[in-house]
């Protein structure tokens, strides 16, 4: 904890250290030293000889004055740059323990009490923690990350778990005349993810006991608190780290999905599909249904053709069908029907007519008064209000 001085540049005039002061290193002012220890041999054989003439003492002055400027102004450098690094010391103290530091300045004027927490440090006698650090450190923090990195990876399974269950049944759904369509992962790419989980790697590999080196001890501690600190939120980076949070401990995005078209025979690849790309648009909506059809089977454990069930199977389609393809709808609702799902339909007027072999009532909404009214019908008497209302 405590910041070493480099003042190396000031020897033999040095300032004390923070770790105490060699006595071989003379104080910066000290009254046992006088003028003449500053000057050179040259100007020290000067006063040795009594001047004859006025012209060498004036000479010798010169010189005096000159030497003894040059050390002084040399020496005004080298304590303004030990102060410029020392003040940055304590500075960095400051960051690495705000606690410790929250009644001192980062001044000079603060030194004596950088100095006494120096003191208080050795008198505490803190080697005598490392071996609790050690046991803390691996029964306490690093279980806790473990037990979290384990929970990520029973999210991890589970995910993989519904995707094969989600293809037995989109194997049973024809999606094109002998082929069916069946869901593809992979490993994202993503360098944030990728990152996060080497991360977690490396923080629960391992474990340490009382004769581990205490520097490797105190990187695996580091390793730890940097990945606490993001999902804590850094000061000044409190938004950005709970958007990262977020977005790497959400173990949908390890994977990148896609859909393989395979032929039923030999179940060989026939196309693979990735966001649809490149695809008309009765033909995502045909992808889409089908997936959806799929995922709504395994909610409700449903199998296509199984009447058996009185599960609630209830599903609501909101603004359905408006500007769909009317092949790709027609497949939808057939493969919903083969799978006995209870729709509502929320449509447009004018799609009615390809959602009508699939419904059994209609409901009309209209407004009154500023007040909406629905009028329900039997899809027969729908269609006997209809053609009456069609007849010349």
């Amino acid at each position: 904890m405590a910041a070493q001085l480099e003042t190396n540049e000031l020897e033999p005039l040095s300032t004390p250290r923070l770790a105490g002061k060699s006595d071989r290193e003379p104080d910066l002012i000290s009254s046992e030293r006088t003028a003449s220890d500053y000057l050179d041999d040259r100007v020290r054989e000067k006063l040795a000889e009594p001047p004859q003439r006025m012209k060498q003492l004036v000479e010798a002055e010169a010189a005096i004055r000159t030497q003894l400027t040059g050390k002084i102004e040399a020496t005004e450098k080298r304590l303004s740059r030990t102060e410029t690094r020392l003040i940055g010391h304590i500075k960095d103290f400051v960051a690495a323990f705000p606690v410790e530091s929250s009644e001192l300045d980062a001044s000079l004027d603060a030194v004596q009490g950088y100095l006494e927490i120096l003191e208080r440090l050795r008198s505490d006698d803190l080697p005598q923690f490392e071996t609790r650090f050690r046991k803390l450190l691996n029964e306490n923090t690093l279980h806790e990350i473990a037990s979290f990195q384990h929970a990520l990876h029973r999210e991890q399974t589970e995910i993989e778990e519904r995707i094969d269950r989600i293809n037995a049944s989109l194997a049973t759904i024809e999606y094109n005349r002998g082929r069916y369509i069946a869901l593809v992962k992979e490993p994202t790419r993503e360098p944030d993810i990728k990152q996060f989980r080497d991360d977690m790697r490396a923080c629960t590999e391992g474990s340490f006991s009382s004769s581990d080196d205490l520097a490797a001890v105190e990187r695996k501690f580091l390793q730890v608190r940097e990945l606490i600190q993001r999902f804590r939120g850094r000061p000044g980076f409190t938004d950005i780290d709970r958007r990262w949070t977020n977005r790497v401990t959400d173990v949908r995005n390890w994977f990148t999905f896609g859909a393989s078209e395979r032929w039923t025979t030999d179940h060989t690849e026939h196309e693979r599909y990735s966001d649809s790309g490149g695809k008309s648009g009765g033909q995502k909506e045909k992808l889409a249904y089908t997936v959806l059809a799929a995922g709504l089977a395994y909610q409700f454990g449903l199998e296509l053709g199984e009447t058996t069930s009185r599960s609630f199977r209830f599903v609501a389609i909101d603004e359905a069908f408006g500007r769909a393809d009317t092949s790709a709808t027609q497949f939808g609702l057939e493969l919903f029907a083969r799978l006995h799902l209870q729709l509502l339909v929320v449509t447009p007027l004018t799609r009615i007519s390809i959602i009508e072999p699939f419904v059994r009532r209609v409901g009309f909404v209209t407004m009154k008064d500023d007040r909406s009214q629905i009028t329900n019908l039997t899809i027969e008497d729908y269609r006997k209000q209809r053609q009456a209302h069609h007849q010349p």
